[in-house]
Formats: C-alpha cells, sequence, structure tokens
C-alpha cells in the first residue's frame, strides 16, 4: 500500500478524518503494518497493550472471562482504553487472519493530548457518543440545500384577494385551489391570512365572514425569489417562526412555499405525498402511496435525518390517508359524529413503515351506532387495500369491541381500570395512545379526560401495568456481551429487548403523572419537567431510545414487506460504533427498568 493510499484509508475512518491533512500525512509516517495469524492473542491482562490497531482486514473477537464480548471488523480500532487508562479487561484474539495498522501508544496519547475533537471522541460518554454518531452521518446534509433554488421545488398556487373583498369570497377562492392561505393585496402591499387566523379571528373570534379580509391579515408578507437558495428559505422559517412564505420572480408573485413541502423536497425531489393524499378522489388514487412512502423514509434515513423526525413525518402522512379514507367512505353527515382515532405507535407518532392497523371509532350518543358498521367494515377493507394488514388483535374499527358510543367506552374504561386481567390491562395501554385523525376530537378529549380521573390513586393498577416491562430480558450478559436468540439466526429483538420497556414504562409514569401527550420521547420531556428525572437521565433514555428505534429501522428496511423480521438485528453485522451504541442504550434500558422496580416496589407485586 502506497503512503497516499495509506492516507486515503486513514482519512476516511472516525474520528481520524477529524484531523488535519498535515497530522495524517504524519501519522502515516510514524505507523506501521503488521501481520497476525489467526488465534493471536494481541491485548490482554497479561499482555500490555503497546498500540491502537487500526484493522486493514480480518477480524479480532474481544472477550472478557472467555465470553464473546465485541467482535472487530475493517476499519474498526482498539483498544483506546487499555492505552487511556492502563486498565486491561478484556482479551483481543484474532479470529481471521488479521492485517492492521500499529500506532503506537505514545503518539496515540499525544493526539489525545493535542487534539480535542480526537480526545473528546475517545473518552466522551454515551450522549455525546451518540450524538456525535449522529453529526457524523448528517455531516454531508446541507450539500443540497446549499445547491438547490427554490425554483427546483413544488410551488402552491397563490389565492389573491383584494383587501375589502369579503372573506366569505376568499374562503370560496380558497377551496378552490386547495391553498391553507389566502394573500390580501392592499395598495402595493401584500398580506397574508393562514388557517391560524381563521381559527382564532373568525371561528373562535367575533369577526363576520362579511368583514374586509384585510382586516385579519397580517402585514407584511414575507417572500423570497424563485432564483434564491432553499437553505435561504429554511432561515426565513426559523427565523420568523412562519409556516409559508410567498415566492417571487421579478417583484411579481408566483406561488407559495410551504414548510412540509421543503422537507418534503429533501426526502424524495420527485413526489410530494402529502399534496397526492390531500387531492385523491378515489381509493384507487391512494394505492401508489405506499411504495412512494417506503421511498421517503429510505431517503431520509440515508441522509442521517433522527427517527422520531421521520417517524412524525410519516406518522402525519398515515394520518392524512386514514383521513381521505374516512372521508371517501364516510357519508359527510356522520362525519362529525364520531372520532376515528389511531392507537399504538401510530398515536405515539412514531411510526416508521407501516405496520398492522390499530384502530377505534368514538360514536356520539346522539347518533345510530349501527349505522356506522358497514361504514367501518368498508373503511378497514380499504386500510387493508393500501397496505396497512389487518391488527393480529382485532383492534380495529370493524371490530364492535373497538367501536361504540362514549357511555360505551366509558363503561369498558372501568372495566380495564377495575381488573387486573392481562388483556384489560393490554387494552388500556393501547388506548392510552389514542390520538383522534378525524371526526369529532371532543369525543375523545371527554374519554381522555374520563380516564384520567378514574386513575387517582390506583398505584395497584399502575405497578401490575409497569411490571410488564420486566416481562422481556434485555439481551445484555453481565459483562455487557450481547445474547443472542439462536433459534433466530444469532438475532436480537430490539422491541422486546429494548424498545417495549422504554414506552410502555414511559406510558405508565405518563398515566400516573396526567400526562397527555402520546409521544413517547414528549413524554420523557414533560416527565423531566415535572422532576421525576433528571436531565440527564432523561436524555440518557431519549438517545437510547433513538438508538434503538434508529438500529430497528435498518431492519425494517431491509425487510420491508417481511413484517415478522423488522425487530430483530444480528449485531455482529452492525459496526462497531453502532454496536458500542446498542450497548449503551441496553444498559440505559437495564438502569431504567431498575427505576421502574423501585417507584412502584415491582419485588412486591404478584
Amino acid at each position: 500500500m502506497s503512503i497516499l493510499d495509506q492516507q486515503q484509508l486513514l482519512a476516511s475512518i472516525h474520528p481520524f478524518e477529524l484531523l488535519t491533512q498535515r497530522v495524517i500525512a504524519q501519522l502515516s509516517s510514524q505507523m506501521d503494518i503488521a501481520y497476525y495469524p489467526n488465534e493471536t492473542v494481541l491485548i490482554g491482562p497479561r499482555v500490555e497493550a503497546q498500540h491502537l490497531y487500526i484493522i486493514i482486514k480480518g477480524s479480532v473477537n474481544e472477550l472478557i472471562d472467555g465470553e464473546l464480548h465485541n467482535v472487530y471488523t475493517a476499519l474498526d480500532s482498539f483498544d483506546a482504553n487499555a492505552l487511556i487508562y492502563n486498565d486491561v479487561k478484556s482479551t483481543f484474539v484474532v479470529q481471521e487472519d488479521l492485517i492492521c495498522y500499529l500506532l503506537p501508544k505514545e503518539i496515540f496519547l499525544n493526539l489525545i493530548q493535542d487534539y480535542e475533537p480526537f480526545r473528546s471522541y475517545f473518552m466522551k460518554d454515551f450522549i455525546a457518543k451518540h450524538q456525535s454518531l449522529k453529526e457524523r452521518q448528517q455531516q454531508n446534509d446541507l450539500t443540497p440545500f446549499m445547491i438547490a433554488r427554490v425554483s427546483d421545488i413544488f410551488l402552491h398556487e397563490p389565492c389573491i384577494v383584494e383587501y375589502t373583498e369579503p372573506i366569505r369570497n376568499g374562503l370560496v377562492k380558497m377551496k378552490e385551489l386547495k391553498t391553507s392561505s389566502i394573500l390580501v393585496w392592499d395598495n402595493g402591499v401584500f398580506g397574508i391570512i393562514t388557517d391560524t387566523d381563521l381559527r382564532d379571528k373568525i371561528l373562535l373570534g367575533e369577526t363576520a365572514l362579511d368583514a374586509n379580509a384585510g382586516s385579519i391579515a397580517n402585514y407584511p408578507l414575507i417572500t423570497i425569489d424563485r432564483n434564491d437558495f432553499l437553505f435561504n428559505a429554511l432561515l426565513l422559517f426559523t427565523k420568523h417562526g412562519i409556516k409559508r412564505v410567498a415566492v417571487t420572480e421579478e417583484g411579481e408573485i408566483i406561488g407559495i412555499l410551504e414548510q412540509l413541502d421543503l422537507l418534503s423536497h429533501f426526502a424524495s425531489h420527485s413526489h410530494l405525498i402529502a399534496v397526492q393524499v390531500n387531492k385523491a378522489e378515489s381509493i384507487e388514487e391512494l394505492s401508489s402511496i405506499q411504495k412512494e412512502q417506503l421511498y421517503l423514509v429510505q431517503s431520509l434515513n440515508s441522509k442521517g435525518v433522527k427517527v422520531r423526525y421521520i417517524s412524525k413525518l410519516v406518522s402525519e402522512i398515515n394520518a392524512k390517508v386514514y383521513e381521505k379514507v374516512y372521508e371517501l367512505t364516510v357519508p359527510r353527515e356522520l362525519r362529525e359524529k364520531a372520532a376515528l382515532i389511531v392507537m399504538g405507535s401510530e398515536g405515539r407518532h412514531e411510526q416508521v413503515l407501516r405496520t398492522d392497523q390499530d384502530n377505534a371509532l368514538i360514536i356520539d350518543e346522539s347518533a345510530d351506532a349501527e349505522v356506522f358498521t358497514p361504514y367501518m367494515q368498508a373503511f378497514s377493507e380499504h386500510l387493508q387495500t393500501l397496505g396497512f394488514p389487518p391488527c393480529p388483535g382485532q383492534v380495529m374499527v370493524n371490530n364492535p369491541h373497538w367501536r361504540g358510543t362514549v357511555s360505551l367506552f366509558k363503561k369498558r374504561i372501568d372495566g380495564w381500570v377495575e381488573s387486573f386481567d392481562e388483556n384489560a390491562l393490554q387494552a388500556l395501554s393501547i388506548f392510552l395512545d389514542a390520538q383522534c385523525i378525524s371526526g369529532n376530537s371532543r369525543l375523545l378529549d371527554e374519554l381522555t379526560e374520563y380516564l384520567q380521573k378514574r386513575f387517582t390513586g390506583r398505584e395497584d393498577i399502575l405497578a401490575h401495568m409497569a411490571k410488564s416491562t420486566l416481562s422481556f430480558e434485555t439481551p445484555l450478559s453481565i459483562f455487557s456481551g450481547f445474547i443472542v436468540e439462536k433459534s433466530h439466526a444469532n438475532e436480537i429483538d430490539l422491541k422486546k429487548g429494548g424498545i417495549f420497556a422504554i414506552v410502555h414504562g414511559i406510558r405508565t409514569l405518563a398515566l400516573e403523572y396526567h400526562i397527555t401527550q402520546t409521544n413517547t420521547i414528549e413524554r420523557i420531556k414533560e416527565l423531566n419537567n415535572r422532576g421525576l428525572f433528571d436531565k440527564k437521565f432523561a436524555t440518557e433514555l431519549i438517545e437510547a431510545f433513538d438508538t434503538l428505534s434508529g438500529i430497528r429501522l435498518k431492519a425494517m428496511l431491509r425487510h420491508p414487506n417481511k413484517l415478522e423480521h423488522v425487530n430483530f438485528i444480528n449485531p455482529s453485522k452492525l459496526d462497531k460504533m453502532e454496536r458500542d451504541l446498542l450497548k449503551d442504550s441496553f444498559k440505559v434500558v437495564n438502569t431504567f427498568k431498575k427505576f421502574l422496580t423501585y417507584h412502584y416496589h415491582l419485588n412486591m407485586v404478584v
């Protein structure tokens, strides 16, 4: 290998790419290349660490008391801890004939001392490591922003009215153009009326529909030229806290740029899914959405976007699909007499790819509940046609148990609260994540308030709910090695091993503290605000949840059409940093389980 090749390879390895080219060139002249045959012991309690090993080819096993702890392969490095702390607990053994660089201990320690980015990488805690990995994955994300222009993106047709025109005229025109804002022309100056203005000033205020449109407009209108960079549009959104800007060409308004379209553009340049859903007039027109949504997730993930943001976007799109199917299935006169709700990961805004349906229908007391039966049967069938498989537990609107009046659901809540039955507690847990996505949301609000009141002082039920978090062992040994399932191709179940404990444990605590948010991360933040967690532990929980969800997403994308595989990953196929982060995440899960055990006295719960 030439010196130039050596430098290029070294510069491609994290965190060496943080160093300057001059330092990398100097390191290349100070490193040796070595070969070690299979079963060679490189570092151990009786073999002092003298080098940082950087693998070119081959693999090395890290053992603790004879148990496999880690596997290092090409471009991995080890063992910085032995060099920094002179504390060797592991034995590093060549598993497959090894060719590697040897960076002398003295030079490595000098790097640690002289270069802060290098030092912070090798000596940081779990939270900082997680954020470093995300920053590394996203380091090239700004490039598209820096070269893409406003003219490259989809623009909505502007809805323009005169200042003196009645608001009613603007609303009619707004509906015809399917826009979410009205531009108001006032003697050479434009203002804007948003959907928020219409809600606050018309629905909740005292402004009449016959009033001048200009009387409720906001001035001045924020604009951007079509030849400007999209990055500058993003800055406008951020600076002014707005969701749309007007686009101009030679001073004339030619369109409206929506914030959601800006985000969608960088996920998929060819598809604006939300727009397609909104304009669909039949179930058939929605049938292509699934493939486009998969592409969106793949694109966002490849750019290093956090799973929590991907899942929120996907959940919003799914909600639009649900709402559109509801609109196409249920007669107009019945839609506001019921609340269509979603639950599970959909209700928590944590869905990244379509899994099975989790939905219910709450019906107003004034309506005939039986009238909804055929429409809900059709609704479930339409969702299945669009790629939402039936729920194995039949938590769907076509099941009478998950369809009923407010009073009927109150009776069911009473049954859930008074029972220690596993099925009742499971139904209660499912309902706690409910979100209304179409129809009359006040019906769900009434039930949520009723449920919260029924749970005052019910520590016994809370403890039985929390005990479920201990149902599955965390797949981490006492020496921090992974415990894989031999019967499942040496893989680990991320959902049972970690995600479930965080989601369900936080959900239980949220119920105890009367927190109405359904998203797990938002619940963690609110529990931190209530003083239950300190900020450090809350952050660790969030980063652990992010890590587990991110690795799970990779498994999903490998098998997008095989739901049985979505929770399983083979840790040996992850790179070293991902394996380390996964282990640290499982350690946080174990700490959280201990917290729940202490908080709810789970050792005393039968």
